[in-house]
C-alpha cells in the first residue's frame, strides 16, 4: 500500500542520477550553463532547445526570470532520458514554465520514481504527467503521496485507484478538502448507504469533489422533483443531474411531452433510468420518433422501460427492428415475443434466437445486421 511508499520516499537518501542532456539539448544547452545579462536571452534558448515558435517562446518566457540555463539544462536533459519527446516538453513548458527551474535530482527524479513505484508504467508516468504537469511542481511528500493516500482509501484497492489514474488523473491535481464534507453529507444527511456512495464514486470519481454547496443544491435539486433521498437511485440522479442544467432539462421534459409522456411519466422515467437526460435534445427525438412512429411502440411503454432510449439507434434499434420485419414478412415471427425483448436481448442472445435458425433460409438477416 501506499504507506510504505511514504515510508521509503521520506527515508530514503538521495540518489544519483545519470543525465544525459549533453548529448540530448541543441547547442543552446550543449555547451553549459550559461549567463547573460540580455533579458531576452530565454527566447533564444526556448527556440533553440526545445523548438518553441519565437512567438511561443516570448509568452514562456515572460514567467521565467533566469539568467542561466543550468537548471534549464539539466530539467530537459532528465525529461528526454524519461521519454518526453519535443512535442511533450513544449506542452509541458506553456503550461507549467516554473518546471524548468526544478532541482532534477530533489524535485523531479523522486516523483517520477514514486509515480513508477505504486504501479505506473513509463508510458503511465508520461501520460499521467502531460495532462496534469502541475504534479511537478507539487510538494512529493505534502501534496502528492497525502493526495493518493486518500484516493486509494476510497477507491478500496490499488487496483482500482491505477486503473482511474490511467484513463482520468485530474484527480492528482484536484484537492481533496471537498471529499470528507461531501462524503458526510451524504452518509449523514441524506442518509446513503457507504456501499452506495462508494459504487457511484467508482464509476464517477469526480462526483464527489465538486463544491459542497453545488452537491447540496443538487440535492434540492432533486427532491423538488419529488425523489426521495431513500430512492435508491437518488445518488445516480444527482451524478446524472451534475451534467444537466436546468434549461436542458426543462428541454428534455418538453420534448417527452409533445411524444405523449406526462410530467409523473418524465419523473417515473428518471427514477428508473436517469441516464436518458444526458443524451441530446437531438438524439432523443431522433430515438422518440423511431420507436413511436415507425416501430409504433406506445409512449407509455418506452416511459417504463426507459433504458431503451440508452442504445444505440444505429448499430441496434434499427438493426434489430428491420430484422423483425424481415422475419414477419416470412411468417417466422410472432407477436409473442415482443420487441422491447427484442431490444433488450443481448447480442449472442439475439443472434442465437433470430438470426442462426434462418441465416440458410435468409442469409439477408446477416446483412442487415
Amino acid at each position: 500500500m501506499l504507506h510504505s511508499l511514504v515510508r521509503r520516499h521520506a527515508l530514503a537518501p538521495s540518489f544519483q542520477l545519470r543525465l544525459f542532456f549533453f548529448s540530448t539539448c541543441t547547442s543552446a544547452s550543449t555547451s553549459g550553463p550559461t549567463a547573460s545579462p540580455d533579458p531576452h536571452f530565454m527566447v533564444d534558448y526556448l527556440v533553440n532547445s526545445c523548438g518553441f515558435s519565437a512567438t511561443g517562446a516570448s509568452k514562456v518566457s515572460s514567467f521565467l526570470r533566469l539568467r542561466s540555463t543550468e537548471k534549464p539544462d539539466a530539467v530537459l536533459g532528465f525529461l528526454r532520458s524519461q521519454g518526453f519527446d519535443g512535442a511533450d516538453l513544449r506542452k509541458i513548458i506553456t503550461l507549467r514554465p516554473r518546471v524548468l527551474v526544478l532541482d532534477v535530482e530533489a524535485n523531479l527524479a523522486p516523483k517520477f520514481k514514486f509515480l513508477r513505484d505504486i504501479g505506473l508504467s513509463e508510458s503511465d508516468v508520461i501520460d499521467v504527467l502531460l495532462q496534469h504537469p502541475i504534479i511537478m511542481v507539487h510538494s512529493l511528500q505534502n501534496s502528492l503521496i497525502p493526495k493518493l493516500k486518500v484516493w486509494e482509501s476510497l477507491f478500496g484497492s490499488r487496483e482500482i485507484l491505477l486503473k482511474n489514474l490511467r484513463k482520468c488523473t485530474w484527480f492528482l491535481s484536484n484537492s481533496i478538502e471537498k471529499v470528507r464534507p461531501n462524503l458526510n453529507f451524504l452518509r449523514d444527511e441524506c442518509g446513503i448507504p457507504e456501499a452506495r456512495i462508494s459504487l457511484v464514486f467508482k464509476r464517477h470519481p469526480s462526483f464527489i469533489v465538486q463544491n459542497p454547496d453545488s452537491l447540496r443544491a443538487l440535492v434540492d435539486r432533486a427532491e423538488g422533483m419529488g425523489i426521495s433521498r431513500e430512492s435508491a437511485m437518488f445518488l445516480w440522479i444527482l451524478d446524472v443531474l451534475q451534467g444537466v442544467s436546468r434549461e436542458k432539462f426543462e428541454t428534455q421534459v418538453k420534448l417527452m411531452n409533445s411524444f405523449g409522456w406526462s410530467n409523473s411519466d418524465v419523473i417515473a422515467a428518471i427514477k428508473k433510468f436517469p441516464h436518458f437526460l444526458s443524451l441530446s435534445t437531438e438524439v432523443l427525438q431522433r430515438k422518440m420518433e423511431f420507436l413511436t412512429k415507425d416501430v409504433g411502440m406506445a409512449p407509455s411503454i418506452i416511459a417504463k422501460k426507459p433504458a431503451f432510449l440508452a442504445l444505440s439507434l444505429e448499430k441496434r434499434l434499427i438493426p434489430r427492428f428491420h430484422v423483425m420485419e424481415i422475419l414477419k414478412s416470412e411468417g417466422l415471427w410472432t407477436s409473442r415475443f415482443k420487441l422491447h425483448m427484442v431490444f433488450a436481448s443481448p447480442g449472442p442472445k439475439f443472434l442465437e434466437k433470430f438470426v442462426l435458425p434462418y441465416k440458410d433460409k435468409l442469409p439477408k438477416l446477416l446483412e442487415v445486421l
